[in-house]
């Protein structure tokens, strides 16, 4: 029997949820500030210590509610934007609130879709101060708040006294939606017996006038999956759920969905309001099982979150690593180009596919209209993969338009009378006459057909393939580097990756940009990837080239970049992970995720030296001399560096304009030292280092120049040091 006290409280709790979603944000504070005072009082009775952990709970979620309400922002961003700002740092100083409460990785990080193992995590399970930071920050999302989920969600509160409508109200319409707009409707109002889900099935999938084709290609390929695995990698991200774990039908309207965004799984609360036209149809994505509303709802909080309906459009890529948290790799189809190799990857993706390891989708490139027209497909469309075969030497896939219909017209299609022997027939069970008459989107084509007409296969890899995990969540400065990774990526952020193996081993390491603003995908200028050195012991890299990269990932403006290593024998073998851009404008937040077949390390390089001195210089007139083979040389400018604690390192380094090669000299001044003269090597374009060991208590003298004499311009002189130095010009 609960005892009356803990019942009491249980009553207000729910007396303030009920007043926060009739929208009496006041009277619910002042309940919600009372159930947390009654909590804490409570347990400082020791009669009831049995019911702390329930007590506590309940404070916290009091109090979280509490925060939530305080730091409602002002809806209109254009007054009082000073105020607005205040309450947005005021909206992350909470998120920081409820990371802290729920900082345990396992938790929030470890995909638990029903299709997945729980992966070990090999690292620090708790977040570090700067990760809180990060994902508080892109905790907001087009101005609205996505919090981590974390396994107490599971039990909001879905049973309310009235019906729910989200706070944030309605989703901005696309173009063609406002056009035949006439309101918004619960689905009892639109449809008999809702329900949500009534037998899993890609083909009653149908995409109608928003712009998310790659979208429903995604829910097409996830419903095709459960079926023919029976096992949930999408709709188990919705809520409520029966004690099987299904989704079910909330007659008050309210829903949770979990996506995997910016970093994390998140939580997105949206109620069931869906657009409708005026012949009474649904203007969003539904299933033609008419009852069923799990398309329309994993739908309509997926653009909750990119911004609305009118949603500019992204990849399957992108969109099936939001639902399933599903590895996500981008292959281009360039039949013409040597490294394409067209049947190792056919027989990958007829190997993996039926295996249940990875769903696949595919886009079209560019087609003119009246080829389009002849083909029977959509220029740069989305399509999903349902089956993949090889009969008879025939290499065939079958594809789905998200439309539902329109049609491919080629080899293959229930045109081809000739194709479609009875041999072909029996092997695929189809009959093409069958077809011919219901036109539902779907199609067999053939495989040089599809490498003609598509562009890109996007695939989504099982993370039940990896034993291992472990993530890192940061932030890159605007100001910090340069504008393109082309002559120095010391100030990079930079990994170590040690992996130790007795055979064989795959490491994928996934690098996800975090996106904040719908802009973002709209007119996305970040061209980001990741560069792997090998055989540097783990250590920073400062030159792009030097060494050489074991692997340079291609620069691409999608929010994700996958980086695949294999290690083909047995030891400890380290690298150096860089993350890398082409052209950056502003501050970049990422989350950098490797997965492995065997234990592994991946730590970010921090700056081992405490202390930096940086000198301004500059080559003009008879100071510009030129390198150590021109007699003007000894013009340069000088600058004595005095080393009073030695042995100690230093890392020093030369800035100049991009268009020089530069380079300097130092000289140990004092006779009795060793050290002579050091070079920082061959002169390189704009930056040059030098690092040094063990370097001398004594004065010294650098000399800093460019390649050729008479090249003038400003250079940074900076030295790095593990116990200071003095540096001045001579």
């Amino acid at each position: 029997m609960i005892p009356h006290e803990i019942q009491e409280v249980q009553k207000l709790l729910t007396k303030g949820l009920d007043a926060d979603e009739a929208n009496k944000k006041e009277d619910a504070l002042q309940i919600y500030t009372q159930a947390a005072e009654n909590c804490l009082t409570l347990m400082k009775n020791k009669q009831l210590s049995g019911y702390h952990a329930a007590l506590s709970e309940m404070a916290k979620k009091a109090l979280s509610r509490g925060e939530s309400i305080k730091n409602i922002r002002n809806p209109n961003p254009a007054v009082n934007t000073k105020k607005n700002e205040q309450r947005q740092q005021a909206d992350i100083s909470s998120i920081h609130k409820d990371l802290k409460d729920c900082q345990i990785k396992e938790e929030n990080e470890v995909y638990d879709n029903e299709s997945t193992k729980q992966l070990s995590i090999v690292g620090n399970a708790t977040y570090t101060e700067e990760e809180q930071k990060v994902l508080a920050k892109t905790s907001l999302i087009n101005g609205r708040e996505y919090l981590p989920f974390i396994s107490a969600d599971i039990k909001e509160r879905f049973n309310l006294t009235l019906p729910f409508t989200d706070k944030d109200g309605t989703l901005a319409l696309s173009i063609k939606q406002q056009k035949n707009f006439s309101k918004w409707c619960r689905p009892e109002e639109v449809i008999k017996d809702p329900k949500i889900i009534d037998q899993i099935n890609c083909f009653t999938i149908k995409q109608t006038i928003v712009s998310d084709c790659s979208f429903v290609a995604s829910l097409a390929v996830c419903a095709q999956y459960e079926r023919r695995f029976k096992k949930r990698v999408v709709t188990t991200a919705l809520f409520p759920k029966n004690k099987n774990g299904d989704p079910i039908y909330n007659p008050h309207g309210k829903y949770m969905v979990k996506l995997n965004i910016n970093g994390i799984p998140r939580k997105i609360i949206i109620d069931d309001y869906l657009p409708v036209g005026r012949n009474n149809e649904l203007l969003c994505s539904f299933s033609s099982n008419r009852s069923e509303l799990w398309v329309s709802l994993l739908e309509k909080a997926y653009m909750k979150v990119m911004g609305g309906y009118d949603f500019p459009g992204s990849n399957s890529n992108i969109d099936l690593h939001g639902l399933t948290g599903w590895i996500p790799e981008r292959v281009a189809i360039r039949p013409s180009d040597p490294d394409f190799n067209k049947d190792a990857l056919f027989r990958k993706l007829l190997d993996r596919f039926h295996k249940g390891d990875v769903l696949v989708t595919l886009a079209t490139g560019e087609i003119s209209d009246a080829e389009a027209d002849r083909a029977g497909l959509v220029s740069s469309h989305a399509y999903a993969m349902l089956d993949i075969r090889e009969v008879n030497g025939h290499r065939l896939f079958m594809l789905k338009n998200p439309w539902s219909h329109l049609r491919w017209r080629g080899r293959f299609s229930e045109l081809d009378a000739k194709a479609w022997t009875n041999e072909m027939r029996q092997a695929l069970n189809y009959n093409p006459e069958n077809a011919s008459k219901l036109d539902n989107g779907v199609f067999w084509i053939d495989y040089d057909s599809l490498c003609r007409f598509f562009d890109v296969f996007y695939l989504n890899w099982n993370p039940q393939l990896f034993n291992y995990t472990y993530c890192l969540h940061s932030s890159w400065s605007a100001g910090s580097g340069p504008a393109k990774d082309q002559y120095n990526i010391g100030e990079n952020p930079q990994y170590s990756l040690d992996v130790t193996t007795k055979g064989e081993a795959a490491v994928w390491v996934l690098l996800t940009r975090h996106i904040t603003e719908i802009a973002d995908f709209k007119e996305n200028k970040e061209f980001i990837t990741l560069l792997v050195y090998k055989n540097t012991d783990g250590k920073k890299v400062y030159y792009p080239n030097d060494p050489p990269p074991f692997i340079d990932g291609v620069r691409i403006n999608s929010p994700h970049y996958l980086c695949k290593i294999f290690i083909k024998t047995p030891g400890t073998h380290k690298f150096t992970l860089v993350v890398s851009q082409y052209e950056k404008s502003r501050t970049i937040y990422y989350t950098l995720r490797a997965y492995s077949t065997v234990k592994f390390s991946m730590d970010k390089l921090k700056n081992p030296f405490k202390h930096k001195i940086e000198e301004v210089g500059e080559w003009r007139g008879l100071q510009a001399g030129g390198c150590a083979n021109f007699p003007s040389h000894v013009n340069n400018p000088k600058y004595r560096m005095i080393l009073e604690n030695g042995p100690q390192s230093l890392l020093i380094e030369l800035k100049g304009p991009r268009k020089y090669a530069v380079g300097f000299d130092v000289i140990g001044e004092d006779l009795n030292s060793s050290f002579g003269r050091k070079s920082s090597g061959a002169f390189r374009s704009g930056f040059s280092i030098l690092s040094l060991e063990n370097v001398p208590s004594g004065e010294y003298t650098i000399i800093p120049s460019s390649f050729e004499p008479n090249q003038e311009g400003h250079f940074f002189l900076i030295v790095n040091s593990s116990f200071g130095v003095k540096l001045m010009k001579r």
